[in-house]
Order: structure tokens, then C-alpha cells, then sequence
């Protein structure tokens, strides 16, 4: 056998195996979504017995639609507040020298201590605006959030980008902010738009923050209604694994449709 068809063979072989380890947990909860409580404490991989009842199931035990409403508006938000703040701060660190590597130096220092620390101060934050049980406060946290991941990601795109492009409009009259956004903005699109799916996914898969400022289920998101699916002695696990392939699934099907930019743009913009 020919040692170029022999290796790609090989590649093949290993990335189909990568591939199914990692499908390997969302079949697993295929597998729970199709069966009884009974059924799963009783263990195994397989279900004794298909059943689709824990799908209706579970959008009557908790407001399944409302929270995954929730998850989309809050994750969209917060998304493009993350855009607002981090395209004009990346350009910052990327351009503005020492004042700018001192900048993302503090960003990243901010992202790195555990986000528990901040819930207290920014639940009287919200509280005191009365965002509280709130999307709207919801949006304001997460997006802020996320500034940090999407100036460190943009950063490197932004260097990228030749000055000499900005010095040109510079010289037919364009402002500092008319070149960032006439000329650096439309270069900048294949890594804003994989920077900004990172924090959308980022925002939609929230915890933390979702279950400490709200507490209303009409603000709550999906990750909180998941942890709802506990009786007085047992927890639905049928359900909650249904209520988790209807919340994955759609962000599994935009990371496929979007993997083009997603690994397009993570690669270029990869060495600054």
C-alpha cells in the first residue's frame, strides 16, 4: 500500500474515532431522553424500553419554552454588548503600545479570579437598578463577562491588520474612530464573527450568574430550568436529558453551519 494512502487511512481512522468520542456523551443522552426512571436507575447504556413521554414531560414539569427564550435573548444580547465594548478595547491593546498591552494585561487578570467572587457586589449592582429577576440584568452581566475572552481573541486579529491601511485614511482626512470603523471593522469581520459565536456560546451555556439573580422563572434561562428536574426523593433524569438535547441541539446545528468562520477566523487571527 502507497505510505501517503496509508497515512491519510490513518488520519481518517483517528478522527473518526475523535468524533465519536465526542458524540459519545450527547448519544449517551439520547439514550436517557428514551427512557423510564426505573429503567435508568436499572443502568446500562441502551434503553429496555423506547419512550418518548419524558419530552412532553418535560416542558410540563418546568416552563421548558420560556427558559429557552430566555437563554436565546440573553445570549444574543449580551453578545452584542460583548461586541460593543471589545471591538474599540481590542483595537486599544492592539495599537496603543505599552498603554494598550497594560490594558489586556488588567482584562485577563480580571477573567482569571473565580466569577463566585463577583456575585455578591453585582447582585447589589442589579439590585440597586432594580435588574434584578431580570433579562435585561441578565444581558448587562454576561455581556460584560464575556469582554475579556472577546479582547483577547480580537486582539490578535487586529495586529493582523497592516497600519499602513489606517494611515492611508488617516491622510484623506478619517478620524482615529472613522478608520476603525470605515477600514479595520470590514477586515476585522472573519474574526468578530468567531470571537462573538465563542462568547454566544459562552452566554448561553451561563450558570452561575443566571441562578443567583434570578429567581423568577420568567427571567430564569435554560442551565437553571436543568436543575429543576428534582422530585422530593428522585430526580428526572429522563426529563432533564430531553430538556437538554432540545436546548443543545440548536447551538449544535449553528456550530456546524458556522464552522467555517468559527475555524477559518480562530485560525487567522492564531499567531499575532
Amino acid at each position: 500500500m502507497n505510505a501517503g494512502v496509508l497515512q491519510r487511512s490513518t488520519v481518517r481512522v483517528v478522527l473518526a474515532l475523535v468524533a465519536f468520542l465526542a458524540l459519545v456523551p450527547v448519544l449517551f443522552l439520547v439514550s436517557l431522553s428514551l427512557r423510564s426512571v426505573d429503567d435508568i436507575a436499572n443502568g446500562g447504556w441502551l434503553p429496555s424500553t423506547v419512550r418518548w413521554d419524558n419530552f412532553p414531560a418535560a416542558f410540563g414539569t418546568v416552563p421548558l419554552t420560556t427558559m429557552l427564550a430566555n437563554s436565546w435573548v440573553v445570549a444574543i444580547g449580551a453578545t452584542l454588548l460583548t461586541s460593543l465594548v471589545a471591538v474599540p478595547a481590542a483595537y486599544v491593546t492592539a495599537r496603543a503600545g505599552r498603554r494598550g498591552e497594560r490594558l489586556q494585561t488588567l482584562l485577563l487578570a480580571s477573567y482569571c479570579a473565580p466569577p463566585v467572587v463577583a456575585v455578591l457586589p453585582l447582585y447589589y449592582l442589579l439590585k440597586t437598578g432594580g435588574l434584578t429577576n431580570s433579562v435585561v440584568g441578565l444581558i448587562l452581566v454576561n455581556g460584560l463577562a464575556n469582554v475579556p475572552v472577546a479582547v483577547w481573541l480580537l486582539d490578535g486579529f487586529v495586529r493582523r491588520i497592516p497600519l499602513e491601511i489606517e494611515e492611508a485614511g488617516w491622510v484623506d482626512g478619517l478620524s482615529t474612530s472613522g478608520g476603525l470603523l470605515r477600514l479595520v471593522l470590514p477586515l476585522l469581520a472573519p474574526g468578530l464573527v468567531a470571537a462573538l459565536l465563542i462568547c454566544l456560546f459562552l452566554s448561553y451555556n451561563e450558570f452561575l450568574f443566571a441562578v443567583s439573580f434570578s429567581q423568577s422563572t420568567a427571567s430564569q434561562t435554560l442551565t437553571v430550568g436543568l436543575s429543576l428536574f428534582q422530585g422530593d426523593r428522585t430526580v428526572q433524569f429522563g426529563q432533564q436529558a430531553a430538556a437538554s438535547l432540545v436546548g443543545i441541539v440548536p447551538m449544535y446545528v449553528l456550530a456546524v453551519l458556522a464552522q467555517k468562520w468559527l475555524v477559518g477566523g480562530l485560525s487567522a487571527g492564531a499567531v499575532k
